[in-house]
């Protein structure tokens, strides 16, 4: 039989998005075929909205929509903090969770040459001349619990340090409701690095 250029395309698009393999996205494809024709012309209109209206601050690298920036441009936000982050969804994460309301700064991953990504491709720079220009009392590392995000954590943490600038890491450690017989041992090691008083 024989195939259908157009939905392979877009069967090729989809399988192009993380986590997505050749089969998922085949239904998905399949999917976007069964709509409506309403539907899936709201569908590709949402796509290239993305692509046209949703940049990256120059400032922080958040992700803004026509050129306003959620954090920079907020007036409200406590302009001594800043939190690190690698990618914006974990700033979304933390606005989320409510409990911080400073500045952010988006390095755009994490330190990690096995997968090609070195400081320099990083906004590690930009972090650096940020807090050098001052007005920040605290630098918050809010970076994943990994090798390569220990390694991003250390490597800033001593490019700040003549800076005077009080550097912070999140927290590690136990869950809340979690039982300490499931926990790893690296899992309790950090609770207890973690622990403060009462």
């Amino acid at each position: 039989m024989k195939g259908l250029p157009s939905l392979e395309n877009l069967s090729l698009s989809f399988s192009k998005l993380p986590g997505v393999g050749a089969k998922t996205a085949e239904r998905m494809a399949y999917a976007v075929l069964r709509m409506e024709r309403e539907d899936r012309e709201e569908f590709a209109k949402s796509i290239a909205e993305v692509g046209e209206k949703i940049s990256k601050c120059p400032t922080c690298g958040l992700y803004e929509e026509n050129g306003e920036c959620p954090s920079c441009d907020d007036e409200t936000r406590e302009r001594s903090l800043l939190c690190v982050v690698s990618e914006d969804r974990d700033a979304r994460s933390i606005e989320k969770a409510g409990g911080y309301h400073g500045l952010y700064h988006v390095l755009g991953g994490l330190i990690s040459p096995s997968k090609g990504l070195l400081p320099e491709g990083l906004s590690i720079d930009s972090l650096v001349n940020r807090v050098k220009a001052g007005g920040f009392e605290e630098v918050i590392l809010a970076l994943s619990p990994t090798l390569e995000g220990e390694t991003t954590s250390l490597y800033i943490s001593k490019l700040l340090a003549s800076t005077g600038v009080k550097v912070t890491r999140l927290g590690y450690g136990l869950p809340m409701g979690a039982s300490l017989d499931y926990a790893d041992g690296l899992t309790i090691e950090k609770a207890f690095e973690g622990r403060r008083k009462i």
